[in-house]
């Protein structure tokens, strides 16, 4: 039995982050992806950890290759997801998070229909979300008013994702993911249905 993907989506200042790593914390068969992007390391970041780093000569060639499931262009940075990692963990039956936009989740939903759980997060409304960003102190007014825009523009891909789940409380928001990154792994989808049945009548 293969191990299973959940793409978790929603606008920047939902809690996707926090919530993603919160559930790979707590179980040990879950891990969260880690992108490769060819902007440069932040203060405290380390490779393989946050990112794995590369030069856009680099990142282009692996495009050409058809080394990622995704990838996308932000500003004047790339970023993407290799597709031999995340093939690597299925086979170890892992479990594994993405914290990507609605962009990744129908590019990884294409590609692994019968693994992909995907989930889309979201506050209880626009008012909590613009609380939210203007809470964090890190960005200008401008920028948070992009987000909103961007907000705005990914809710109406709501239809393309499994479940929503509206974070109006952290701690009962973790429990609900963890719920469906477990349920995502009993998906009779994942299964092999005539080499499953063929192994309960003891015919393997």
């Amino acid at each position: 039995m293969s191990g299973s993907l959940v793409v978790v989506s929603g606008p920047s200042g939902s809690g996707k982050s926090s919530l993603c790593k919160a559930v790979c914390e707590a179980y040990d068969f879950a891990h969260l992806s880690i992108s490769t992007t060819t902007r440069a390391p932040r203060s405290g970041e380390r490779e393989g950890e946050d990112y794995f780093f590369a030069s856009k000569e680099q990142f282009l060639a692996a495009i050409d290759s058809g080394d990622f499931l995704e990838w996308a262009q932000v500003h004047d940075n790339f970023y993407g997801t290799s597709k031999s990692r995340v093939i690597e963990a299925l086979e170890a039956g892992r479990t594994v998070l993405f914290d990507i936009d609605v962009q990744g989740q129908a590019a990884i939903s294409a590609l692994f229909p019968k693994e992909t759980t995907s989930v889309f997060v979201t506050t209880p409304d626009i008012a909590v979300l613009r609380q939210r960003l203007a809470g964090r102190g890190t960005d200008s007014e401008e920028v948070i008013e992009k987000r909103l825009i961007n907000a705005l523009i990914e809710m109406n891909q709501l239809d393309r994702y499994d479940y929503l789940l509206v974070n109006d409380d952290y701690d009962d928001s973790l429990e609900v993911l963890k719920a469906m990154v477990l349920a995502s792994r009993y998906k009779v989808s994942r299964v092999s249905l005539p080499e499953f049945i063929s192994t309960w009548k003891g015919q393997s």
